[in-house]
């Protein structure tokens, strides 16, 4: 089993992320929080779940993402056996959108 992430410090973490009002300043967080190749690591896995969830093959993927076929495998894995974060995030970003569309 893998090591616990509940931990205070984390959660003290995620309560600073959940202050956070605009892209503007998720920018200027993120930044100073994490080292480039960290946010780009995060956005690589975010944009192979988004795909993976399109139904692209792993080569589709490799191939617009750059990632590697364990990355893609880790992530797949986790939209298949894990805790529907990726899906929740999915589906409140599709209503955002059309909420937008309509407005």
């Amino acid at each position: 089993m893998g090591k616990e992430i509940r931990t205070e410090s984390v959660s003290q973490l995620f309560e600073a992320i959940l202050t956070l009002q605009d892209k503007d300043e998720c920018f200027d967080f993120f930044e100073d929080l994490c080292t480039v190749n960290e946010l780009l690591s995060l956005a690589q896995r975010f944009q192979v779940a988004k795909m993976l969830r399109e139904n692209h093959t792993y080569l589709e993927v490799a191939e617009k993402t750059g990632a590697s076929t364990a990355t893609i495998s880790r992530v797949n894995r986790s939209l298949n056996y894990g805790n529907d974060g990726y899906d929740m995030v999915f589906a409140r970003m599709k209503q955002a959108d059309q909420t937008e569309e309509e407005a």
